[in-house]
């Protein structure tokens, strides 16, 4: 049975009593195309080991086990984690855990692996995304890649150039732990039940934090910017810093005292803090 398939997909949910659920973001992926192509993003070898957030009834789990990946499914419906099972492969590649993404302990189980990162693959529920992806991009010594599905908003978002209405402080995280590779859009027409907004798949090659120390007060900083976002930077970050401090930094970046927050590029924002920390 391919779940992927709608009239496999509807057997298989009427067959074992089961239903998505709105409060969990649960749209299942009804595209085989698409399955592959998120597969084929996030460059999934036989004998890689992927992590599987909220495989619902297991379309993107059978391609994954398909292409020779051993993969640890986290679903915390408790109906669908059982059904997972069924996947099981005659050399036991399929690991399911019933639990809260949020909640298992993902670094200890990473760390009890030795040998290559892990790649994450996943179509992410839309309304804990930023706390997943903010679990997860700092861990570039554990995981190679994210290979995620969201909502297309927040892909732009992920995706955003200084000087767009769609850059903010999380793309300011973002790059400061990853980098977009590709990406593509996914139409609500590939999912059941359908939503009501565009996917995108975006491919994170996780790196080093471009900052070795003090991570926590450069993004006070950023947030602090983008809080206020219509507010000129000297404004916003007078009460960190003081205007005329602010000012100079700015001046001595190559930027106007009038510049706003998404002017700057991820690098100009840490040259930017490496000047206003100095004696802070």
């Amino acid at each position: 049975m391919k779940v992927y398939k709608p009239s496999d997909l509807q057997a298989f949910l009427k067959e074992q009593g089961l239903h998505a659920k709105k409060g969990l973001s649960q749209n299942f992926l009804i595209d085989g195309n698409i399955i592959q192509k998120i597969i084929d993003a996030a460059s999934v070898q036989a004998g890689d080991f992927v992590i599987e957030i909220g495989p619902g009834p297991g379309a993107l789990t059978q391609g994954l086990l398909e292409r020779g990946a051993h993969v640890l499914a986290v679903e915390m419906d408790a109906m669908f984690s059982a059904a997972l099972l069924r996947l099981q492969t005659s050399d036991n590649r399929l690991e399911v855990v019933r639990e809260d993404i949020l909640k298992f302990p993902l670094v200890e189980t990473l760390e009890k692996r030795a040998g290559k990162k892990a790649k994450v693959v996943a179509n992410l529920p839309y309304h804990i995304t930023t706390p997943i992806l903010t679990l997860l991009l700092p861990l570039h010594h554990l995981i190679d890649s994210l290979t995620i599905m969201v909502q297309k908003e927040f892909a732009d978002r992920m995706q955003s150039k200084k000087g767009t209405p769609e850059y903010s402080s999380f793309t300011v995280f973002l790059q400061f732990y990853a980098s977009v590779d590709k990406s593509f859009v996914v139409s609500p027409n590939c999912f059941y039940p359908k939503p009501k907004v565009h996917s995108s798949v975006v491919n994170c090659k996780l790196h080093p934090p471009l900052l070795e120390k003090e991570t926590d007060r450069f993004f006070q900083l950023t947030r602090t910017a983008f809080g206020q976002r219509r507010k000129m930077l000297r404004s916003s970050l007078k009460d960190l810093y003081g205007s005329e401090k602010v000012e100079q930094a700015l001046l001595n970046i190559g930027h106007p005292i009038t510049e706003r927050p998404e002017g700057l590029s991820i690098d100009e924002f840490i040259s930017l803090y490496g000047l206003l920390s100095v004696s802070a």
